[in-house]
């Protein structure tokens, strides 16, 4: 792994450059950080999976984004694909968006207390011992909903179309993008599926390199 930008750095050491300090957002949440793979041609899966898109670097810039989080952000169907674990970080929550609560509750994500959910106020609760949060009605008010985290640091885990509804609540302060020297075509989900117009400038804050693999920070301008 190597540093292409803001200078050449022939080492690096990922929990330094991805563990900045980080604050909470002046509207009182947690900083929201995306983090996401994709293909040269836009994909986020390939059969389904975004880790077919993948490589142990990619593996390694989750793992100290992860340790920078004081919580993790994911769309239900996203946990039910990529079949989700504890995090290795001890503490470390994870915190799933769902309408409904259709999922596996004796999975070891839910059944070691690390998963909790984020559902609409209206919503019927599992029959599950599972931790809550409510906001909104008929589908999750996102702002009210991440303004209950704790911490400065949410890692946003995806699917898409839950990335596009951040993004449309103005809620995304950085992009962890990987991108994989691969082209996949077909008519896979892209890194945001269904959000509105949208003119949000992002500036690049770092940019790494391994086996044509790029990493790159970038953060939302003010």
């Amino acid at each position: 792994m190597r540093q292409l930008l803001p200078r050449l750095n022939e080492s690096v050491i990922l929990r330094e450059s991805y563990g900045v300090t980080r604050q909470r957002h002046s509207t009182g949440r947690p900083l929201i950080g995306l983090c996401m793979v994709m293909s040269i041609d836009g994909s986020t899966v390939v059969e389904g999976r975004s880790t077919l898109l993948s490589n142990p670097a990619d593996r390694d810039v989750i793992i100290a984004l992860r340790a920078a989080a004081d919580t993790i952000v994911v769309g239900a169907g996203t946990i039910r694909e990529q079949m989700y674990t504890p995090p290795s970080k001890p503490g470390l929550r994870v915190g799933v968006v769902t309408r409904t609560g259709n999922l596996d509750f004796k999975s070891p994500l839910f059944t070691t207390g690390s998963g909790f959910l984020i559902m609409p106020e209206d919503s019927v609760a599992p029959h599950a011992d599972v931790d809550i949060i409510r906001a909104g009605k008929g589908n999750v008010d996102l702002q009210v909903a991440m303004a209950q985290l704790p911490g400065n640091f949410v890692q946003l885990e995806g699917g898409s179309l839950l990335n596009a509804s951040m993004f449309a609540a103005n809620l995304v302060d950085e992009i962890n993008l990987t991108i994989s020297p691969m082209v996949t075509g077909a008519d896979s989900p892209r890194l945001s599926n269904g959000a509105p117009a949208l003119h949000s400038d992002y500036e690049v804050a770092h940019i790494l390199e391994d086996n044509g693999y790029l990493f790159i920070r970038y953060v939302r301008r003010n």
